[in-house]
């Protein structure tokens, strides 16, 4: 598992959306992207019958989609302020502020930034590993519980169907 979670910033840890779908809406809603992790948070619609199967499915997507979430926004932040320390050090080292004399940023070339992209990904590939470890898993999971619940409501359906039609 990540270990990340306890060192993240407050700004990652604090709630994704303060989006709310209409009161009566009988379907999932997709919010707008979160500012940390750039992710669409997603409101499950939690039907009135839901079965025990569907709920298990229904909170399994939703604690997926938090894990989702909170690892994108460490790592969007995590990058940026890795991003800003590299542009500062190696303008520094230069002998350069970090504006012009007219207020804008000043950046480094596409190869200077080739470095910090490179370093970056390098120092986070065990943690990017175990995502997509985590993320395949949990999408299996979710892949699976999605087929019984068809099965479920197929079976459903059918034992309806012939109470029905024996009358």
């Amino acid at each position: 598992m990540l270990r990340l979670w306890n060192r993240a910033p407050l700004a990652a840890k604090r709630k994704v959306s303060s989006f709310c779908p209409p009161a009566h809406s009988c379907n999932d809603w997709i919010g707008p992207p979160d500012r940390y992790s750039n992710l669409r948070p997603i409101i499950f619609y939690v039907p009135k019958n839901e079965s025990s199967l569907e709920q298990r499915l229904r909170e399994f997507r939703q604690e997926t989609q938090m894990w989702n979430q909170q690892f994108w926004a460490n790592q969007n932040v995590s990058f940026q302020q890795g991003k800003e320390e590299f542009i500062y050090s190696r303008l520094k080292a230069k002998g350069l502020q970090t504006r012009d004399e007219t207020g804008r940023k000043i950046t480094l070339n596409a190869e200077e930034m080739a470095d910090f992209y490179k370093e970056f990904l390098s120092k986070n590939f065990k943690k990017h590993m175990c995502y997509n470890r985590d993320w395949y898993k949990r999408n299996f999971t979710i892949t699976f519980l999605m087929g019984q619940v068809a099965l479920e409501r197929a079976l459903r359906r059918l034992v309806w169907k012939e109470t029905n039609n024996g009358n």
